[in-house]
């Protein structure tokens, strides 16, 4: 009865919450690899579900962005109309009102691209991330085809490991940063010298021993920028997901509790609508924090370029 009890316990709602919140969140394990690859210098390179959905945002934005784009510019007298209307809307929004303010006229042309580049990606990221495509593969995999849960050989029961938001992996944000990063060198680098744009971590002109304590504070103050993008994107996105799935996790505990189905439907009817709130300011915050990652790479790249500033 103990053991018996033991085993209840530790199969009970409250010990699994957790454990399936992280596992819709978080990237799936080299246990669960969408592809085995071989170990390349002790690096497994196995496709894991975050990486499979780079794959799919990266078509999705070649789809929806580039291809009608090039396909636009071969025009002989092209008058945008439908869905290039629109992106023409966004490019100039994001070209007028982030990169010429706080990059400056003289080199908007050089880094809208990139700027352009970084808001599209993420936001197809972050929007893709709200789309349950693999749960419904899930219910249709599990009540319609009858395949078991436990059948690790099927490519859709693969496919449920792992959340599907690449850009709420600090891994995904952080290499967002690091490119950021460098182009803020880049940047600084071509519009000064390469001398003269380390020089222009601090003001001349100050005494030295305010150099001893400006500069190591200007070298960290490198350093925490691309660390702010890369927390402040990730930490956004998984949060949203977290509230949700904890809020939905409601029905399960409180059916539990009470060992009544009634309570979990009864639940559900705070729950639910509570999630489904949530989920439209999610909505919000897939465009916010795509607006912040760009307007904020753009604010340091223009700090480097425009040093009197």
């Amino acid at each position: 009865m103990i053991a018996g009890g033991e085993q209840t316990h530790d199969s009970s709602v409250m010990d699994q919450v957790g454990d399936n919140i992280i596992h819709h969140v978080s990237n799936s394990s080299l246990d669960h690899p969408l592809i085995h690859l071989p170990l390349v210098f002790g690096i497994d390179l196995s496709v894991t579900k975050h990486v499979f959905m780079l794959w799919i945002v990266a078509i999705v934005v070649a789809c929806a962005i580039i291809i009608p784009i090039q396909k636009y510019l071969q025009k002989n007298n092209p008058v945008p109309s439908g869905w290039m209307n629109l992106l023409e809307m966004i490019v100039k929004f994001i070209r007028d009102s982030i990169v010429k303010p706080n990059i400056g006229s003289k080199y908007t042309e050089t880094w809208a691209p990139m700027i352009l580049t970084f808001f599209f990606f993420i936001l197809f990221a972050n929007g893709i991330g709200l789309i349950p495509i693999f749960d419904l593969l899930g219910v249709l995999n599990r009540f319609i085809f009858q395949v078991p849960a436990s059948d690790n050989h099927n490519i859709i029961n693969a496919l449920l490991h792992g959340g599907v938001t690449a850009t709420g992996n600090f891994n995904v944000t952080a290499a967002l940063a690091v490119i950021t990063f460098f182009t803020i060198l880049i940047a600084g680098t071509r519009a000064h010298g390469f001398i003269n744009h380390w020089k222009n971590l601090v003001p001349p002109g100050l005494a030295w021993p305010v150099y001893i304590i400006l500069i190591p504070i200007e070298i960290i103050g490198m350093f925490v920028k691309p660390f702010a993008l890369t927390m402040r994107l990730a930490a956004n996105m998984t949060g949203g997901h977290i509230a949700i799935l904890a809020i939905l996790s409601f029905m399960a505990i409180f059916a539990e509790m009470f060992n009544s189905a009634t309570t979990g439907m009864g639940v559900a009817l705070f729950s639910v609508p509570l999630a489904t709130a949530i989920s439209g300011l999610e909505i919000i915050v897939v465009l916010v924090q795509a607006y912040v990652f760009t307007l904020l790479s753009a604010v340091f790249i223009g700090m480097a370029i425009n040093v009197h500033h």
